[in-house]
């Protein structure tokens, strides 16, 4: 794909992100990544090399007008799960071609960056800025809930992938 339609895929991608972030009060939207993880995950294929980090970037900075308070820690982390994603998912080697990926590979790079963004912003918001107590049930809570999110959303990108995506991808270059 050329330049402008990766921009314009990117910025939509980052806008359903926003919408979904919106929509769910906090800390929900915190642990229910689902939709993120899925646009980051497609992202990643299919902007690749960065696709992922700018689909964050494009919804962190989204989210940030929204959450003004949080801005700096809207875009910061955002953009933190971003590269997350595509640097697990080239060291994992997730596109095995232009029109494969491995499926488990993906699911296991959303997973890892998911929890991994989840436990650096919960360390963050809890010890280092003090901005909520500390409530072991709820880190626990958190951290199941947002893995299992990751894993969902990681899921959903190799499943979208596979049945549409990459065959809309074929015709359109044919």
């Amino acid at each position: 794909m050329n330049r402008s339609r990766n921009v314009a895929l990117a910025a939509l991608f980052g806008a359903v992100i926003f919408i979904s972030k919106v929509v769910l009060p906090s800390p929900f939207d915190k642990v229910l990544v689902v939709v993120q993880a899925l646009f980051l995950g497609l992202g990643a294929i299919m902007l690749a090399p960065l696709g992922a980090t700018l689909v964050a970037l494009i919804g962190g900075l989204l989210t940030a007008g929204w959450r003004a308070p949080m801005a700096p820690y809207t875009v910061s982390f955002a953009v933190i799960y971003g590269l997350l994603v595509d640097g697990f998912c080239r060291a994992l080697r997730v596109r095995a071609s232009d029109r494969e990926i491995a499926r488990n590979r993906l699911m296991a790079a959303v997973t890892v960056s998911t929890a991994l963004v989840g436990l650096a912003s919960y360390y963050t918001t809890t010890f280092v800025f003090q901005l909520i107590p500390r409530n072991p049930m709820i880190e626990v809570g958190v951290l199941l809930a947002g893995t299992v999110s990751g894993l969902v959303g990681g899921y959903l990108a190799a499943l979208v992938w596979q049945k549409s995506i990459r065959h809309f991808l074929a015709s359109s270059s044919a």
